[in-house]
């Protein structure tokens, strides 16, 4: 197949571009201009979205995933959800859909490599960005962390401030300039792989009024920030909020934020862990997470306890109902060996 055979079926998926996500995104829905799904292999979600129309900021057809970077056409859609490896395959099932001809013979010489997805995002200019970064005593972030009511922020090494850190909502947009807390996304060794940015209001009084004020980079898969030693217990979530907000109750749990559901369930186990804290957000996807931990967690001989939030999510509890309250919703939830462990008493 050539690049125009390639190009001519991308533009004819784009154009049905609706009838494509829901075929092969069906965890999604639609909102507006755009197909909301997890990502591109059909996880329940909201990171990934994809245009259903031409518009003045990109084409029909083009989708980005907002937490790790990948972007790409219908084309990769179809490659990624079905998990297909030759792009014959690929285009074969594309004119399937489209009720098109299979040409003969096809010349696999010319066959469309398949590409690797995020090559926009990389290790390395996550490492440059977390270089430049400096500490956010000060800052707009320890406003923006204050302001959510989380204060215990002594031991949040893995946080850090820039204060003019580029944004771009797709490839066709103006660069902005915005201040942003970058966090360290690390390996079980210590190693950054990657960094997730929120971008924030000069005043650090919210986020920043852009389309997607957070975005991951570089590499993410089986990896998280972390906060506090590695340990024998771990609690994960999925937001770095979330997990910030229960430190405010139990400051000496490990804790590790994944950023989406789809990278919770796929974290990679620390060796000495006995015990994992899954944190769920009250979601499909917060389901899909936890349900897929509890199976992986028992095939590696680890106890797996979810702990549940009143409200949406553990700092919609913080906010709203306050700390005595979340220390009344954990407690019951905890190993026993854990409360006086972890659950210290209310002070602040």
């Amino acid at each position: 197949m050539t690049g125009h055979d390639a190009g001519d079926l991308a533009r004819r998926l784009a154009e049905n571009a609706e009838a494509v996500c829901r075929q092969y995104l069906s965890a999604g829905r639609r909102h507006g201009n755009y197909w909301l799904v997890g990502d591109v292999r059909n996880t329940p979600g909201r990171s990934l979205f994809v245009r259903l129309h031409d518009t003045a900021n990109g084409r029909a057809g083009k989708w980005t995933d907002a937490q790790s970077g990948e972007h790409g056409d219908l084309l990769d859609v179809i490659r990624e959800s079905l998990g297909l490896v030759d792009f014959r395959d690929v285009a074969d099932e594309a004119r399937a859909f489209l009720s098109l001809p299979r040409p003969d013979p096809i010349p696999s010489a010319q066959d469309r490599p398949a590409r690797k997805l995020g090559s926009a995002s990389s290790s390395e200019a996550a490492r440059r960005l977390w270089a430049m970064s400096g500490p956010i005593t000060g800052t707009p972030v320890e406003t923006y962390l204050c302001r959510r009511n989380m204060t215990l922020l002594h031991g949040t090494g893995a946080l850090r401030f820039h204060p003019c850190c580029y944004y771009r909502p797709d490839e066709h947009s103006p660069t902005e300039i915005w201040p942003a807390m970058i966090a360290a996304v690390t390996d079980l060794e210590g190693r950054v792989t990657g960094v997730h940015r929120t971008w924030l209001a000069a005043d650090g009084r919210g986020k920043a009024p852009v389309e997607y004020p957070r975005r991951a980079l570089g590499g993410l898969l089986g990896h998280a920030v972390r906060f506090g030693p590695v340990s024998d217990v771990l609690a994960a979530g999925e937001g770095i909020e979330t997990v910030l907000s229960l430190r405010e109750i139990m400051p000496d749990l490990p804790l590790a934020a994944c950023l989406s559901s789809a990278h919770l369930a796929a974290m990679a186990f620390p060796p000495m862990l006995r015990r994992l804290y899954v944190l769920r957000d009250d979601d499909p996807a917060g389901d899909h997470a936890v349900t897929t931990l509890m199976a992986r967690t028992q095939e590696a001989g680890i106890e797996c306890l979810v702990l549940s939030p009143r409200l949406a999510d553990f700092n919609d509890d913080l906010r709203y109902l306050g700390r005595g309250a979340m220390r009344a919703i954990l407690h019951p939830q905890l190993a026993p060996q854990d409360v006086a462990r972890f659950l210290h008493p209310v002070t602040h």
